[in-house]
């Protein structure tokens, strides 16, 4: 993908990251970008309605989480978005009207085809990453957060009379047991499948592989004895489990060699997935097509860039079991 050095466009990427390490084992970078959007503006970010952008992709997992939240915060009309086009990466992240993919919103703000620009406007002497999603602000016309995992719990809790509805999903009373869940979920599955697809060794691809599959077969059954991770309330866990579900058969199956089983073949996880599809406002942020374009462009996974004309998702449409759970 690329990344700044000194405000420049390079197709550099950040040493040891993707499988160059000396265990040839993907590492993901950490964001750069931490400030908070607080109620009260006292981190200087106050939460107000028109105010924040978020650069995101249909295509991301990780930016995919920003847009269920903001489809089931009610907040599509207080924060603006721009979608990337999932299979173009001519430096980075691009953006642009294409007729492919007539639904990925262009730069509104400043009209530039490449997110990198935004991050040279920020700070002209950038070194890093450039990453969705990125949660901008219009008004200091800078970076507030480009970490998924903060900016969801922003846009759950901050946003307080301008969201369209109260809903919490990451109630106190709950909190140890989500950040738990979490803990669990995010190394094993939604970085774990990253894991298998960027190995560039045997030895770290096996490692990666037994541990996903490990953590699948754990979910699945916890999700055999309960409606939801956290017993009977969607939380920030599900949501953030959701996004690698949905991907799983139609990209992370083929693409990034997670072959083992599909999520149609857990019945629970297909089940709670569709549930969680079905929510209102959720279909919507979802666009399996996209999925399988935007990971076979990948060159470092698929060096001949063939983009399979099929998309074997499940239909998350269909009536789900979930109810029974009461």
């Amino acid at each position: 993908m690329g990344m700044l050095v000194n405000g420049q466009w390079t197709e550099e990427e950040p040493e040891g990251e993707y499988g160059r390490g000396a265990d040839g084992a993907f590492h993901r970078t950490n964001a750069a970008f931490r400030d908070r959007i607080t109620k009260d503006g006292s981190s200087g970010f106050k939460a107000e309605a028109g105010r924040y952008h978020i650069y995101a992709s249909y295509n991301c997992p990780w930016a995919h989480r920003t847009l269920i939240f903001r489809a089931i915060k009610g907040l599509t009309d207080a924060v603006t978005v721009s979608h990337d086009l999932p299979s173009i990466r001519t430096q980075g992240r691009t953006f642009g009207p294409h007729p492919e993919y007539p639904d990925c919103e262009p730069d509104i703000l400043h009209g530039f085809n490449f997110l990198h620009q935004a991050y040279a406007l920020h700070d002209p002497h950038y070194t890093g990453k450039v990453t969705v999603p990125t949660l901008w602000d219009k008004k200091t016309n800078r970076i507030v957060n480009n970490e998924s995992s903060e900016i969801i719990r922003m846009l759950n809790s901050e946003f307080v009379g301008v969201a369209g509805n109260d809903k919490d999903f990451y109630p106190e009373e709950l909190r140890a047991q989500i950040d738990e869940i979490n803990a669990f979920v995010y190394p094993n599955v939604n970085n774990g499948v990253y894991r298998c697809g960027f190995a560039v060794t045997q030895d770290a691809y096996n490692a990666a592989f037994d541990t996903l599959f490990a953590a699948l077969d754990t979910l699945d059954e916890r999700l055999g004895k309960q409606r939801y991770l956290v017993g009977n309330r969607i939380t920030e866990a599900d949501w953030r489990l959701l996004t690698t579900l949905l991907r799983f058969d139609a990209a992370y199956f083929h693409a990034f060699k997670c072959n083992k089983k599909r999520i149609a073949d857990y019945p629970n996880l297909l089940n709670f997935a569709r549930e969680l599809y079905q929510y209102p406002g959720v279909a919507a942020t979802v666009r399996p097509r996209y999925y399988v374009n935007g990971y076979f462009s990948i060159l470092r996974v698929n060096p001949n860039g063939i983009i399979p004309r099929g998309t074997p998702a499940p239909d998350f449409s269909l009536p789900h079991d979930r109810a029974r759970f009461g």
